[in-house]
């Protein structure tokens, strides 16, 4: 067996598996917080939610992915017709493939590579074009301006996510995301980097476009945004690459500064569970935030978004960075 995977071929077979192994409980768990969303929306809103289909509703997923699949792709008469269809492909094939970069476990990601981080930026970079090319290719003005505005708002709020991540790198000194994760094995960054942990999950609000940030889907005005002439298929994946986008920015949360797979206290009987388990309840903990504030803050006006993120989200970070910076170095803890 070991001489197989010393092979060209071994290599390739092992790689394949690790990537399975990775997305089709990420493609599972997609499926399953939709049914929680409407689950936990129905619960805080004095509902019922699904509880037709399967034991508690919990079939409903499959269900609507039957639905989709069984329901004809229209493309309107003046679209664009490759780039109509690929770029729903294009956003749910980004938010997958940024997995290959994320430890769930103490060496258990398909790349451990020196420069994660980096590659997270330029696969959320590129995310933003599935968006626009949705907008352009439909032909409407409606999906149009909705793609204008996502666009903008991603962009804006990547800036403070960077700066926010640049402090994390600062008192690691590393880009690689286990050595962040290791690095809070003894104390998480939530709590002395708390400020920028709170910016972070709200530019991460922002940056999946979830409420109360979904300005792009504001339907007294644009309908529903830059996917508004999409249907069946096509249409879910957004919803998908959406959602997938929601276990990834959860996922990055739980590494910069909740501790990664670690547990809040190395004693009984917090280190009885396994480390992947640790992991999956914080990022289960981060999400059931995002569904928490979807079912309670009403939506920003565009105005107002813009104004959060460059007027105070991006002068804090800058000096909430160069504060931090100014610490470690005058209490010697600058890593070399």
């Amino acid at each position: 067996m070991d001489a197989f995977l010393d092979t060209n071929l071994g290599h390739l077979a092992l790689t394949v598996a690790q990537t399975l192994a990775l997305l089709v409980p990420v493609l599972i768990a997609v499926a399953y917080l939709t049914w929680a969303e409407r689950k936990v929306l129905a619960l805080m809103q004095m509902r019922k939610g699904p509880n037709m289909v399967g034991p508690f509703g919990m079939l409903q997923p499959f269900a609507d992915a039957i639905k989709m699949l069984m329901k004809e792709t229209i493309v309107p008469a003046g679209a664009s017709r490759y780039l109509f269809l690929s770029a729903p492909m294009l956003t749910f094939l980004l938010a997958m493939i940024a997995w290959a970069v994320i430890p769930v476990n103490d060496g258990w990601a398909i790349a451990d590579i020196n420069v994660g981080i980096l590659y997270l930026f330029a696969v959320s970079s590129l995310g933003v074009y599935g968006i626009i090319i949705a907008g352009w290719a439909s032909n409407s003005k409606y999906a149009f301006l909705g793609a204008l505005r996502s666009a903008a708002q991603m962009v804006s709020y990547e800036v403070s996510i960077g700066f926010v991540i640049v402090t994390v790198l600062l008192c690691v000194g590393s880009l690689n995301l286990t050595d962040i994760v290791r690095a809070q094995e003894n104390l998480w960054f939530a709590i002395p980097l708390f400020p920028m942990f709170v910016i972070f999950f709200i530019s991460a609000l922002a940056e999946t476009n979830r409420a109360p940030f979904d300005l792009p889907e504001g339907e007294s005005e644009l309908v529903a945004g830059f996917f508004v002439e999409y249907s069946s298929m096509s249409f879910a994946l957004f919803f998908l690459g959406e959602y997938a986008n929601m276990i990834l920015m959860s996922a990055l949360t739980t590494i910069l500064f909740l501790g990664g797979w670690y547990p809040p206290l190395d004693i009984a009987p917090f280190n009885w569970l396994p480390g992947p388990a640790w992991f999956a309840l914080k990022v289960a903990a981060i999400l059931f935030c995002f569904i928490w504030v979807r079912a309670t803050f009403p939506r920003y006006r565009y105005d107002q978004l813009m104004r959060l993120g460059w007027k105070i989200f991006l002068p804090f970070t800058l000096f909430w960075l160069v504060l931090t910076a100014f610490t470690l170095k005058l209490t010697g803890w600058l890593p070399a």
